[in-house]
């Protein structure tokens, strides 16, 4: 069953203190790609998540966020005070004789980069919260999972729409072909019998022998046998791979290409009207598969 790479995936926890929120969206990309936000202390297990990415999800843009809110007094910011005084040293030494009321503005102080630091977790604490954020993320993913599976059946239905739209377009070309040949046929007889007219009709077998041999080259020329069967066989392969438990996104694409490049040599064949009308439509049709096709997994 095919899957859309559009999703989004939440999952959340409580732990010592500790609140963890993972959030996982995905859009369309011909190729994995992710992106993540992760708090200072996490960024070094990047590649670590990245590659639980990978192994749940095909391809698609992968956009990974991970929000941590530690409420225990020891994951409190702790000042540097040595710093904060040498800057308070240097400021009232800038004013010292300035006789205007200027004041210095603690708050401001603190904002300085040095002035507070994060506090120093053990690591075998590091590597407790991260377990806890590896099972969320799976957590995530496998909702965004379910949600594009939802999505992916609703894009089978429209593929499904376009594919037998085209198999009932390809029926009509395929029924419709031989008469255009006895049409051809017809016309050539009806011209060769107006030039013959007023004649003796010696040249009659002459010119019929021309007819054959004109009809023949025309009925091989726009002969589309071989494009419609090609057309059924790239329809089933592709039904096929709706159907497969893998990743088929880019198979469909190829296989999409192919459709539509069959149904180009069909129109340049075709010396009817009405065959062309048909593959302005099976055309079409594909031009909504390809569209489609463009969401898939």
């Amino acid at each position: 069953m095919i899957h859309s790479m559009t999703g989004f995936g939440e999952a959340r926890v409580e732990s010592k203190g500790v609140t963890y929120r993972v959030e996982v969206r995905s859009l369309n990309n011909r190729y994995f790609k992710a992106t993540m936000k992760l708090p200072e202390q996490f960024q070094r297990f990047e590649g670590r998540i990245d590659k639980q990415l990978r192994s749940r999800l095909g391809r698609g843009s992968v956009s990974y966020t991970l929000r941590v809110r530690d409420e225990n007094p020891a994951a409190a910011y702790q000042m540097n005070k040595a710093i904060l005084a040498e800057y308070v040293r240097q400021l009232r030494e800038a004013v010292r004789g300035d006789r205007s009321g200027t004041t210095i503005d603690l708050a401001r102080l603190v904002e300085i980069p040095g002035v507070f630091l994060p506090p120093d977790i053990a690591e075998a604490v590091i590597e407790e919260q991260f377990a806890t954020v590896e099972q969320l993320t799976a957590e995530a993913v496998e909702k965004l999972i379910a949600m594009r599976s939802v999505e992916g059946r609703a894009l089978l239905a429209d593929l499904d729409a376009s594919c037998n739209e085209v198999r009932s377009r390809i029926a009509e070309v395929r029924q419709h072909a031989p008469g255009v040949v006895l049409e051809y046929q017809k016309r050539l007889k009806s011209r060769v019998q107006q030039l013959l007219d007023g004649t003796d009709g010696s040249n009659l077998e002459l010119f019929q022998d021309a007819v054959s041999r004109e009809v023949a080259i025309f009925a091989e020329r726009c002969d589309v046998n071989e494009e419609l069967s090609r057309i059924d066989s790239h329809l089933d392969q592709f039904a096929a791979l709706c159907a497969a438990p893998e990743v088929v996104g880019r198979k469909l694409d190829f296989l999409t290409q192919e459709l539509l490049r069959e149904a180009n040599t069909v129109g340049s064949k075709s010396n009817s009207a009405v065959i062309s009308g048909h593959v302005v439509e099976i055309k079409a049709a594909i031009d909504r598969i390809k569209e489609q096709v463009q969401n898939v997994e």
